[in-house]
Protein backbone atom coordinates (compact mmCIF):
# COMPACT_ATOMS: atom_id res chain seq x y z
CA UNK A 1 0.00 0.00 0.00
CA UNK A 2 1.26 3.55 -0.99
CA UNK A 3 1.07 5.11 2.63
CA UNK A 4 2.27 2.78 4.61
CA UNK A 5 5.76 5.10 5.54
CA UNK A 6 2.97 7.93 5.70
CA UNK A 7 0.42 5.91 7.95
CA UNK A 8 3.09 5.18 10.49
CA UNK A 9 4.52 8.68 10.79
CA UNK A 10 0.72 9.96 10.90
CA UNK A 11 -0.21 7.41 14.02
CA UNK A 12 3.24 8.10 15.42
CA UNK A 13 2.28 11.59 15.35
CA UNK A 14 -1.45 10.92 17.14
CA UNK A 15 -0.26 8.41 19.45
CA UNK A 16 1.79 11.20 20.98
CA UNK A 17 -0.91 13.55 21.05
CA UNK A 18 -3.45 11.04 22.80
CA UNK A 19 -0.88 10.50 25.41
CA UNK A 20 -1.29 13.98 26.74
CA UNK A 21 -4.05 14.45 29.46
CA UNK A 22 -4.52 17.86 28.51
CA UNK A 23 -3.47 19.07 25.05
CA UNK A 24 -0.85 22.84 25.16
CA UNK A 25 -0.26 24.88 22.21
CA UNK A 26 3.29 23.89 22.55
CA UNK A 27 2.00 19.97 22.11
CA UNK A 28 0.17 21.22 18.96
CA UNK A 29 3.14 23.03 16.89
CA UNK A 30 5.07 19.38 17.36
CA UNK A 31 2.07 17.41 16.27
CA UNK A 32 1.59 19.62 13.55
CA UNK A 33 5.96 19.87 12.68
CA UNK A 34 6.01 15.90 12.46
CA UNK A 35 2.23 16.29 10.12
CA UNK A 36 4.14 18.83 8.15
CA UNK A 37 7.32 16.42 7.90
CA UNK A 38 5.25 13.51 7.38
CA UNK A 39 3.32 14.65 4.71
CA UNK A 40 6.47 16.41 2.97
CA UNK A 41 8.08 12.69 3.05
CA UNK A 42 5.10 10.84 1.19
CA UNK A 43 6.31 13.23 -1.81
CA UNK A 44 3.00 15.47 -1.32
CA UNK A 45 2.97 19.01 -3.03
CA UNK A 46 4.70 22.04 -0.82
CA UNK A 47 2.05 24.29 -0.90
CA UNK A 48 -0.60 21.61 -0.05
CA UNK A 49 1.25 20.60 3.12
CA UNK A 50 1.39 24.23 3.99
CA UNK A 51 -2.09 24.84 2.99
CA UNK A 52 -3.18 21.58 5.27
CA UNK A 53 -1.06 22.08 8.61
CA UNK A 54 -2.34 25.74 9.02
CA UNK A 55 -5.80 25.23 7.96
CA UNK A 56 -5.18 21.80 10.54
CA UNK A 57 -3.95 24.03 13.02
CA UNK A 58 -6.07 27.30 13.15
CA UNK A 59 -9.25 24.61 12.97
CA UNK A 60 -7.76 23.16 16.48
CA UNK A 61 -6.95 26.78 17.95
CA UNK A 62 -10.25 28.67 16.40
CA UNK A 63 -12.80 25.75 17.93
CA UNK A 64 -11.14 25.73 21.31
CA UNK A 65 -10.12 21.84 20.82
CA UNK A 66 -7.80 22.53 23.59
CA UNK A 67 -9.60 23.54 26.44
CA UNK A 68 -12.34 20.58 25.44
CA UNK A 69 -12.64 17.12 26.02
CA UNK A 70 -10.56 14.48 24.55
CA UNK A 71 -8.22 17.32 22.63
CA UNK A 72 -6.25 14.69 21.44
CA UNK A 73 -9.26 12.70 19.68
CA UNK A 74 -10.42 15.69 18.41
CA UNK A 75 -7.55 16.70 16.32
CA UNK A 76 -7.63 13.26 14.59
CA UNK A 77 -10.75 13.95 13.52
CA UNK A 78 -9.92 17.47 12.06
CA UNK A 79 -6.90 15.58 10.17
CA UNK A 80 -9.63 13.27 8.92
CA UNK A 81 -11.56 15.99 7.97
CA UNK A 82 -8.88 17.86 6.17
CA UNK A 83 -7.13 14.28 4.06
CA UNK A 84 -10.92 13.92 2.93
CA UNK A 85 -11.55 17.79 1.80
CA UNK A 86 -8.07 17.93 0.05
CA UNK A 87 -8.65 14.52 -2.24
CA UNK A 88 -12.00 15.36 -2.87
CA UNK A 89 -14.39 15.11 0.19
CA UNK A 90 -16.80 12.05 -2.29
CA UNK A 91 -15.96 9.97 -4.92
CA UNK A 92 -17.05 11.41 -7.97
CA UNK A 93 -18.76 9.22 -10.72
CA UNK A 94 -18.20 8.78 -14.69
CA UNK A 95 -19.38 11.40 -16.81
CA UNK A 96 -22.54 9.52 -18.90
CA UNK A 97 -24.17 10.20 -22.38
CA UNK A 98 -27.74 10.95 -22.33
CA UNK A 99 -27.71 8.66 -25.66
CA UNK A 100 -25.44 6.06 -26.26
CA UNK A 101 -22.41 5.83 -26.59
CA UNK A 102 -20.72 7.60 -23.87
CA UNK A 103 -17.24 8.35 -24.82
CA UNK A 104 -14.09 8.22 -23.09
CA UNK A 105 -10.45 9.67 -23.85
CA UNK A 106 -7.80 8.10 -22.13
CA UNK A 107 -4.65 10.17 -21.61
CA UNK A 108 -1.44 9.97 -20.44
CA UNK A 109 2.54 9.25 -20.76
CA UNK A 110 3.71 6.08 -21.48
CA UNK A 111 4.22 3.52 -19.29
CA UNK A 112 1.52 5.09 -17.03
CA UNK A 113 -0.87 2.10 -17.83
CA UNK A 114 -3.51 3.38 -19.83
CA UNK A 115 -4.08 0.55 -21.99
CA UNK A 116 -4.23 -1.94 -19.06
CA UNK A 117 -6.35 0.74 -17.23
CA UNK A 118 -8.59 0.88 -20.85
CA UNK A 119 -8.96 -2.59 -20.16
CA UNK A 120 -9.95 -2.65 -16.57
CA UNK A 121 -12.30 0.09 -16.47
CA UNK A 122 -14.29 -1.44 -19.78
CA UNK A 123 -14.82 -5.01 -17.89
CA UNK A 124 -15.54 -3.13 -14.41
CA UNK A 125 -18.54 -1.69 -16.76
CA UNK A 126 -19.88 -5.09 -18.42
CA UNK A 127 -19.65 -6.89 -15.22
CA UNK A 128 -21.27 -4.09 -13.12
CA UNK A 129 -23.55 -2.87 -15.69
CA UNK A 130 -23.69 -5.41 -18.12
CA UNK A 131 -22.76 -2.92 -20.73
CA UNK A 132 -21.39 -3.62 -24.67
CA UNK A 133 -18.04 -1.32 -24.70
CA UNK A 134 -15.72 -0.83 -27.53
CA UNK A 135 -12.04 0.08 -27.37
CA UNK A 136 -10.21 2.15 -30.17
CA UNK A 137 -6.60 1.62 -30.73
CA UNK A 138 -5.23 5.10 -31.80
CA UNK A 139 -2.04 4.48 -30.70
CA UNK A 140 -0.16 4.19 -33.81
CA UNK A 141 3.70 4.72 -32.50
CA UNK A 142 4.70 2.65 -29.47
CA UNK A 143 5.32 -1.17 -30.53
CA UNK A 144 3.03 -3.57 -30.15
CA UNK A 145 0.46 -1.37 -28.77
CA UNK A 146 -2.30 -2.34 -30.59
CA UNK A 147 -1.70 -6.15 -30.16
CA UNK A 148 -1.57 -5.04 -26.08
CA UNK A 149 -5.03 -3.74 -26.84
CA UNK A 150 -6.37 -6.73 -28.73
CA UNK A 151 -4.69 -8.93 -25.86
CA UNK A 152 -6.73 -7.16 -23.38
CA UNK A 153 -10.21 -7.23 -25.31
CA UNK A 154 -9.22 -10.95 -25.72
CA UNK A 155 -8.44 -11.36 -22.11
CA UNK A 156 -11.78 -9.68 -21.14
CA UNK A 157 -14.59 -10.27 -24.20
CA UNK A 158 -14.16 -6.94 -25.55
CA UNK A 159 -13.84 -5.85 -29.03
CA UNK A 160 -11.12 -3.84 -30.20
CA UNK A 161 -11.18 -1.33 -33.27
CA UNK A 162 -7.94 -0.94 -35.16
CA UNK A 163 -6.79 -0.40 -38.67
CA UNK A 164 -3.21 -0.67 -38.07
CA UNK A 165 0.09 1.64 -37.70
CA UNK A 166 -0.42 3.16 -40.98
CA UNK A 167 -3.73 5.53 -40.15
CA UNK A 168 -3.89 8.77 -39.00
CA UNK A 169 -5.11 8.48 -35.28
CA UNK A 170 -7.87 10.85 -36.00
CA UNK A 171 -9.41 9.02 -38.67
CA UNK A 172 -9.19 5.59 -37.13
CA UNK A 173 -11.06 7.44 -34.34
CA UNK A 174 -13.76 8.74 -36.49
CA UNK A 175 -14.07 5.27 -38.06
CA UNK A 176 -14.38 3.65 -34.71
CA UNK A 177 -17.07 5.92 -33.45
CA UNK A 178 -18.65 5.32 -37.09
CA UNK A 179 -18.77 1.56 -35.68
CA UNK A 180 -19.33 1.81 -31.88
CA UNK A 181 -22.99 3.64 -33.57
CA UNK A 182 -23.35 0.81 -36.18
CA UNK A 183 -22.99 -1.60 -33.54
CA UNK A 184 -24.85 -0.04 -30.37
CA UNK A 185 -22.07 0.40 -28.49
CA UNK A 186 -22.71 2.14 -25.03
CA UNK A 187 -19.23 2.97 -24.11
CA UNK A 188 -16.29 3.47 -26.39
CA UNK A 189 -13.19 4.05 -25.14
CA UNK A 190 -10.41 6.16 -27.12
CA UNK A 191 -6.73 4.60 -25.83
CA UNK A 192 -4.93 7.38 -27.12
CA UNK A 193 -0.82 7.62 -27.77
CA UNK A 194 1.62 8.94 -24.78
CA UNK A 195 4.77 10.04 -24.84
CA UNK A 196 8.04 9.82 -22.31
CA UNK A 197 6.95 13.51 -22.07
CA UNK A 198 4.78 16.04 -22.57
CA UNK A 199 5.40 17.41 -26.24
CA UNK A 200 3.31 19.60 -28.68
CA UNK A 201 2.75 16.75 -30.86
CA UNK A 202 1.29 14.54 -28.64
CA UNK A 203 -1.34 17.42 -27.40
CA UNK A 204 -1.91 18.64 -30.71
CA UNK A 205 -2.84 14.87 -31.96
CA UNK A 206 -5.54 14.66 -28.33
CA UNK A 207 -6.93 18.14 -28.88
CA UNK A 208 -7.58 17.19 -32.52
CA UNK A 209 -9.45 13.70 -31.69
CA UNK A 210 -11.61 15.58 -28.48
CA UNK A 211 -12.59 18.26 -30.83
CA UNK A 212 -13.54 15.71 -33.27
CA UNK A 213 -15.18 13.02 -30.59
CA UNK A 214 -16.34 16.04 -27.77
CA UNK A 215 -15.54 13.04 -25.16
CA UNK A 216 -18.07 12.46 -22.26
CA UNK A 217 -15.00 12.28 -20.09
CA UNK A 218 -11.15 12.74 -20.69
CA UNK A 219 -9.41 10.32 -18.03
CA UNK A 220 -5.81 10.75 -16.96
CA UNK A 221 -3.98 8.37 -16.29
CA UNK A 222 -1.54 8.79 -14.19
CA UNK A 223 1.66 6.10 -12.37
CA UNK A 224 1.51 7.30 -9.09
CA UNK A 225 4.88 6.09 -8.26
CA UNK A 226 6.42 9.15 -10.16
CA UNK A 227 5.60 11.07 -7.07
CA UNK A 228 5.57 14.95 -7.15
CA UNK A 229 5.94 14.55 -11.37
CA UNK A 230 3.05 13.17 -11.32
CA UNK A 231 1.33 16.24 -10.32
CA UNK A 232 3.25 18.67 -12.39
CA UNK A 233 2.08 15.83 -15.31
CA UNK A 234 -1.47 16.31 -14.04
CA UNK A 235 -1.30 19.87 -14.81
CA UNK A 236 0.25 20.12 -18.22
CA UNK A 237 -2.42 17.39 -19.36
CA UNK A 238 -4.67 19.40 -17.49
CA UNK A 239 -3.76 23.05 -19.12
CA UNK A 240 -4.57 21.80 -22.58
CA UNK A 241 -7.47 19.39 -22.86
CA UNK A 242 -8.63 20.21 -19.45
CA UNK A 243 -9.64 16.73 -18.18
CA UNK A 244 -12.28 15.82 -16.37
CA UNK A 245 -10.76 13.24 -14.07
CA UNK A 246 -7.85 11.04 -13.07
CA UNK A 247 -7.21 7.46 -12.51
CA UNK A 248 -4.17 6.57 -10.21
CA UNK A 249 -2.57 3.58 -10.97
CA UNK A 250 0.05 1.43 -9.37
CA UNK A 251 -0.52 2.58 -5.97
CA UNK A 252 0.41 -1.06 -4.82
CA UNK A 253 3.81 -0.29 -5.37
CA UNK A 254 6.78 1.00 -4.19
CA UNK A 255 5.35 4.95 -3.85
CA UNK A 256 4.76 7.65 -0.97
CA UNK A 257 2.02 8.25 -1.83
CA UNK A 258 1.86 11.96 -2.24
CA UNK A 259 0.06 12.07 -5.68
CA UNK A 260 -3.28 10.76 -4.18
CA UNK A 261 -3.13 13.63 -1.85
CA UNK A 262 -1.74 16.33 -3.98
CA UNK A 263 -3.63 16.06 -7.74
CA UNK A 264 -7.31 17.11 -7.02
CA UNK A 265 -5.64 20.02 -4.41
CA UNK A 266 -3.39 21.36 -7.43
CA UNK A 267 -5.97 20.54 -10.54
CA UNK A 268 -8.84 20.63 -8.82
CA UNK A 269 -9.61 17.42 -10.89
CA UNK A 270 -11.27 14.47 -9.17
CA UNK A 271 -9.26 11.16 -8.77
CA UNK A 272 -12.28 8.64 -10.13
CA UNK A 273 -10.21 5.64 -9.89
CA UNK A 274 -7.15 3.78 -8.36
CA UNK A 275 -5.33 0.74 -9.62
CA UNK A 276 -3.85 -1.47 -7.26
CA UNK A 277 -2.76 -4.94 -8.56
CA UNK A 278 -2.05 -6.65 -11.91
CA UNK A 279 -5.53 -8.10 -11.80
CA UNK A 280 -8.01 -6.87 -14.70
CA UNK A 281 -10.26 -6.75 -11.55
CA UNK A 282 -7.76 -4.62 -9.72
CA UNK A 283 -9.54 -1.15 -10.23
CA UNK A 284 -11.22 0.69 -7.17
CA UNK A 285 -13.51 3.83 -7.05
CA UNK A 286 -11.35 6.64 -5.13
CA UNK A 287 -13.63 7.38 -2.27
CA UNK A 288 -11.60 10.83 -0.52
CA UNK A 289 -13.14 9.83 2.80
CA UNK A 290 -12.05 5.77 3.48
CA UNK A 291 -8.79 6.19 1.49
CA UNK A 292 -8.15 9.27 4.33
CA UNK A 293 -9.38 6.40 7.23
CA UNK A 294 -6.54 4.26 5.34
CA UNK A 295 -3.90 6.98 5.59
CA UNK A 296 -4.90 7.04 9.69
CA UNK A 297 -4.66 3.34 10.27
CA UNK A 298 -8.29 3.54 10.62
CA UNK A 299 -9.10 1.05 7.95
CA UNK A 300 -11.47 0.69 5.33
CA UNK A 301 -14.70 -1.80 6.08
CA UNK A 302 -16.75 -0.30 3.72
CA UNK A 303 -14.43 -1.38 0.23
CA UNK A 304 -13.62 -4.55 2.46
CA UNK A 305 -17.26 -5.12 2.28
CA UNK A 306 -18.10 -4.45 -1.39
CA UNK A 307 -15.13 -6.61 -2.27
CA UNK A 308 -16.69 -9.47 -0.37
CA UNK A 309 -19.75 -8.55 -1.71
CA UNK A 310 -18.98 -9.02 -5.16
CA UNK A 311 -17.35 -12.48 -4.41
CA UNK A 312 -20.63 -13.46 -2.57
CA UNK A 313 -23.43 -16.22 -3.36
CA UNK A 314 -25.56 -16.54 -1.26
CA UNK A 315 -26.82 -20.21 -1.89
CA UNK A 316 -23.66 -20.93 -1.28
CA UNK A 317 -23.20 -19.18 1.67
CA UNK A 318 -26.54 -20.97 2.80
CA UNK A 319 -24.88 -24.24 2.40
CA UNK A 320 -21.08 -22.93 4.22
CA UNK A 321 -23.12 -22.60 6.95
CA UNK A 322 -24.85 -25.29 6.85
CA UNK A 323 -21.71 -27.38 6.77
CA UNK A 324 -19.86 -25.12 9.47
CA UNK A 325 -23.15 -25.82 11.63
CA UNK A 326 -22.97 -29.82 11.46
CA UNK A 327 -18.91 -29.45 11.50
CA UNK A 328 -18.89 -30.99 7.91
CA UNK A 329 -16.78 -28.19 6.51
CA UNK A 330 -13.90 -29.93 4.58
CA UNK A 331 -11.19 -29.40 2.58
CA UNK A 332 -13.08 -28.69 -0.64
CA UNK A 333 -14.94 -26.05 0.89
CA UNK A 334 -11.53 -24.96 2.38
CA UNK A 335 -10.02 -24.70 -1.23
CA UNK A 336 -14.07 -22.93 -2.29
CA UNK A 337 -13.05 -20.18 0.54
CA UNK A 338 -9.17 -20.04 -0.56
CA UNK A 339 -10.41 -18.89 -4.17
CA UNK A 340 -13.37 -16.50 -2.79
CA UNK A 341 -10.09 -14.37 -0.69
CA UNK A 342 -8.04 -14.90 -3.38
CA UNK A 343 -10.48 -12.69 -5.91
CA UNK A 344 -10.75 -10.24 -2.82
CA UNK A 345 -6.57 -9.46 -3.60
CA UNK A 346 -3.90 -9.67 -1.32
CA UNK A 347 -4.26 -10.55 1.96
CA UNK A 348 -1.80 -8.06 2.93
CA UNK A 349 -4.32 -5.32 1.66
CA UNK A 350 -7.04 -7.40 2.97
CA UNK A 351 -5.80 -7.45 6.94
CA UNK A 352 -5.08 -3.75 6.33
CA UNK A 353 -8.73 -2.83 5.45
CA UNK A 354 -9.57 -3.86 9.10
CA UNK A 355 -9.36 -1.43 11.47
CA UNK A 356 -6.29 -1.42 13.79
CA UNK A 357 -4.10 -3.44 11.54
CA UNK A 358 -2.17 -1.19 9.32
CA UNK A 359 1.00 -0.89 10.64
CA UNK A 360 -0.26 -3.15 13.52
CA UNK A 361 3.45 -4.51 15.11
CA UNK A 362 1.72 -7.66 15.15
CA UNK A 363 1.35 -7.31 11.49
CA UNK A 364 4.98 -7.67 10.83
CA UNK A 365 4.78 -10.92 12.57
CA UNK A 366 1.99 -12.11 10.05
CA UNK A 367 3.33 -14.46 7.58
CA UNK A 368 1.63 -13.30 3.92
CA UNK A 369 3.75 -14.35 1.54
CA UNK A 370 1.80 -15.77 -1.84
CA UNK A 371 3.86 -18.53 -1.60
CA UNK A 372 2.44 -20.35 1.38
CA UNK A 373 -0.68 -20.08 -0.43
CA UNK A 374 0.68 -21.89 -2.90
CA UNK A 375 1.59 -24.53 -0.66
CA UNK A 376 -1.55 -24.82 0.84
CA UNK A 377 -3.05 -25.63 -2.19
CA UNK A 378 -0.58 -28.26 -3.05
CA UNK A 379 -0.75 -30.14 -0.06
CA UNK A 380 -4.24 -29.91 -0.64
CA UNK A 381 -4.28 -31.10 -4.30
CA UNK A 382 -2.22 -34.12 -3.36
CA UNK A 383 -4.90 -35.44 -1.49
CA UNK A 384 -7.33 -38.22 -2.39
CA UNK A 385 -11.10 -37.27 -2.65
CA UNK A 386 -11.74 -39.45 0.76
CA UNK A 387 -8.83 -37.44 2.15
CA UNK A 388 -10.51 -33.99 1.17
CA UNK A 389 -14.20 -34.95 2.05
CA UNK A 390 -12.95 -37.24 5.29
CA UNK A 391 -10.04 -35.54 7.16
CA UNK A 392 -9.79 -38.12 9.66
CA UNK A 393 -8.43 -40.65 7.46
CA UNK A 394 -5.43 -38.41 7.45
CA UNK A 395 -2.84 -40.99 9.44
CA UNK A 396 1.15 -40.75 9.74
CA UNK A 397 1.65 -42.66 6.42
CA UNK A 398 -0.67 -41.00 4.43
CA UNK A 399 0.30 -37.65 5.52
CA UNK A 400 4.24 -38.82 4.37
CA UNK A 401 2.58 -39.37 0.84
CA UNK A 402 0.74 -36.04 0.58
CA UNK A 403 3.99 -34.22 1.61
CA UNK A 404 5.58 -36.47 -1.55
CA UNK A 405 3.36 -35.39 -3.16
CA UNK A 406 3.13 -31.62 -2.71
CA UNK A 407 6.71 -31.31 -1.95
CA UNK A 408 6.26 -29.73 0.87
CA UNK A 409 8.09 -31.23 4.18
CA UNK A 410 6.24 -33.38 6.40
CA UNK A 411 6.01 -30.85 9.39
CA UNK A 412 4.01 -28.14 6.80
CA UNK A 413 1.63 -31.01 5.67
CA UNK A 414 1.11 -31.45 9.83
CA UNK A 415 0.72 -28.15 10.79
CA UNK A 416 -1.39 -27.10 8.10
CA UNK A 417 -3.48 -29.92 9.09
CA UNK A 418 -3.76 -29.07 12.65
CA UNK A 419 -4.19 -25.70 11.71
CA UNK A 420 -7.51 -26.72 9.75
CA UNK A 421 -8.89 -28.79 12.25
CA UNK A 422 -8.47 -25.80 15.09
CA UNK A 423 -10.54 -23.38 12.66
CA UNK A 424 -13.02 -26.03 11.90
CA UNK A 425 -13.79 -26.44 15.47
CA UNK A 426 -13.31 -22.80 16.22
CA UNK A 427 -16.19 -22.07 13.32
CA UNK A 428 -18.48 -24.83 14.19
CA UNK A 429 -18.05 -23.01 18.03
CA UNK A 430 -18.81 -19.62 16.44
CA UNK A 431 -21.74 -20.58 14.81
CA UNK A 432 -23.43 -21.71 17.91
CA UNK A 433 -22.18 -18.57 19.67
CA UNK A 434 -20.05 -20.00 22.10
CA UNK A 435 -16.85 -17.76 22.30
CA UNK A 436 -15.58 -19.66 25.50
CA UNK A 437 -11.87 -20.63 25.09
CA UNK A 438 -11.60 -19.22 22.01
CA UNK A 439 -8.36 -17.21 23.00
CA UNK A 440 -6.64 -20.62 24.47
CA UNK A 441 -7.97 -22.36 21.39
CA UNK A 442 -5.52 -20.04 19.50
CA UNK A 443 -2.71 -20.12 21.89
CA UNK A 444 0.66 -21.19 21.50
CA UNK A 445 3.16 -19.92 18.77
CA UNK A 446 0.37 -20.36 15.87
CA UNK A 447 3.24 -19.92 13.78
CA UNK A 448 3.13 -21.21 10.02
CA UNK A 449 0.52 -20.20 7.14
CA UNK A 450 -1.56 -17.95 8.52
CA UNK A 451 -1.33 -19.04 11.97
CA UNK A 452 -0.75 -15.67 13.80
CA UNK A 453 -3.45 -14.17 11.02
CA UNK A 454 -5.77 -16.59 12.89
CA UNK A 455 -4.74 -15.59 16.40
CA UNK A 456 -4.67 -11.93 15.86
CA UNK A 457 -8.38 -11.66 13.95
CA UNK A 458 -9.46 -14.54 16.89
CA UNK A 459 -8.50 -12.27 19.61
CA UNK A 460 -9.56 -9.47 18.27
CA UNK A 461 -13.00 -10.90 17.83
CA UNK A 462 -13.38 -11.95 21.08
CA UNK A 463 -12.18 -8.81 22.84
CA UNK A 464 -14.85 -7.19 20.62
CA UNK A 465 -17.38 -9.65 21.69
CA UNK A 466 -16.57 -9.35 25.60
CA UNK A 467 -17.18 -5.84 25.07
CA UNK A 468 -20.65 -5.42 23.15
CA UNK A 469 -21.63 -8.31 26.04
CA UNK A 470 -20.73 -6.05 28.44
CA UNK A 471 -22.41 -2.68 27.00
CA UNK A 472 -25.86 -4.77 26.86
CA UNK A 473 -25.35 -5.83 30.47
CA UNK A 474 -24.95 -2.04 31.25
CA UNK A 475 -27.68 -0.98 29.66
CA UNK A 476 -29.80 -3.78 30.99
CA UNK A 477 -28.57 -2.85 34.58
CA UNK A 478 -29.15 0.90 33.73
CA UNK A 479 -32.82 -0.18 32.70
CA UNK A 480 -33.46 -1.85 35.59
CA UNK A 481 -32.70 0.89 38.01
CA UNK A 482 -35.23 3.52 36.22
Amino acid sequence: MAFEGLTERLQKAMTNLRRKGKVSESDLRQTMREIRLALLEADVNFSVVKDFVKTVRDRALGAKVLEGLNPAQQIVKIVNEELTKTMGETAVPLNKSAKIPTVIMMAGLQGAGKTTTVGKLALKLKNEENARPLMIAADVYRPAAIQQLQQVGDQIGVPVFEMGTDVDPVEIVRQGMAHAKENHNDYVFIDTAGRLQIDEQLMNELANIKDLVHPDEILLVIDAMTGQNAVNTAEGFNDKLDVTGVVLTKLDGDTRGGAALSIRAVTGKPIKFVGQGEKMTDLDVFHPDRMADRILGMGDMLTLIEKAQKQYDEKEAEEMNRKIQENSFDFNDFLAQLDQVDKMGSMEDIMKMIPGMANNPAMKNVNMDPKDIAHVRAIVYSMTEKEKTDPDLLNPSRRRRIAAGSGRPIHEVNRMIKQFNQTKKMMNQMSKGNFAGMEGLMGGNGGGIGGKMQQMAMKRMVRQTKKTKQKRLAKAMRRRKR
